[in-house]
Order: C-alpha cells, then structure tokens, then sequence
C-alpha cells in the first residue's frame, strides 16, 4: 500500500498533479480540476489539525464509523461520494495557484510524518488510527486523479 508519509510515493502524487493543466476535463463529477485540487486540500487540512469541519452529530452517530470502515478498507473510493460541505468546491478558482497550494500541502504533510497528524478525532470517522489517516489520504488523492485522468 502507497504511504503519504513516503515521499517516493507523495513525488508520485505530485508527478500526476504537475500532468494536470486548466484544460484537463473529468471523467465524472461536477468539479472542474482546479477546484478538485482545491478539494484535494480539505482531507490533509483535516488531517493536519488545520481544518474542523462542522459535522451533524445525528449522522456522524448513525454514518461515521460504518463509513470509515468502507473506506479504509474497499480498494477504491467509489464515485460521487456525498462530501462534508468544507469540501464542496463551487466557486472558480485559479488552477495554477491551487496546484500550487495542494503540491506544498502534500510536500509539507510527509515531511512532518505522522507526528504532523492531529491527536483529535476525526470530525465525522471518529477515533482514527495513523494508518486510517495514511489510508484515506492516499485513497482520496487517487481518486480524484483518477477523476482527471492521471
């Protein structure tokens, strides 16, 4: 399995980030690439500590846990996911600035390792081992590169 923390494996994401340009249209979805690489962004801010996102209590009760185990543990994400509302990308953004921002948050994330991951639950998952973390990252990442075709 590919580790974020590995930084053969965060090159390889950046790689397939820098293939991208304005132009490259998805496969599925609403988004447009530059705002799946602002997207992109919003699990690592997670992540990191740096976002909290505000969750329904009711259905990260009724959700949160049976979601985590799907994800964590299917090959792939599947396509049109629901997304936490932090995440919904809507307004225009410039691709070059956001390819830039999600290459230094990648780069920044597996430098720091796992001592860089928050020590608070997730949000929505709850209670979320390292390689939970590691696991969803890798797997979002890949999805929506995925999505754009790289």
């Amino acid at each position: 399995m590919r580790s974020i923390f590995d930084k053969a494996h965060a090159q390889e994401f950046i790689a397939r980030i820098n293939s991208l340009n304005h132009q490259t249209q998805p496969q599925w979805g609403k988004m447009n690439v530059a705002q799946m690489l602002a997207h992109c962004q919003v699990p690592i801010k997670i992540a990191s500590g740096a976002l909290i996102p505000k969750v329904n209590p009711v259905v990260k009760f009724l959700f949160g846990k049976s979601a985590k185990r799907q994800l964590v543990n299917d090959p792939e994400f599947k396509r049109n996911l629901p997304t936490l509302g932090e995440a919904k990308i809507s307004d225009q953004r410039v691709f070059e600035q956001e390819r830039n921002k999600l290459v230094n948050i990648i780069r920044e994330f597996q430098s720091k390792g796992p001592a860089g991951l928050t020590k608070k639950a997730h949000p929505f998952f709850g209670d979320m081992s390292v390689s939970d973390w590691d696991t969803l990252q890798v797997k979002h990442l890949d999805h929506h590169l995925r999505q754009f075709g790289v």
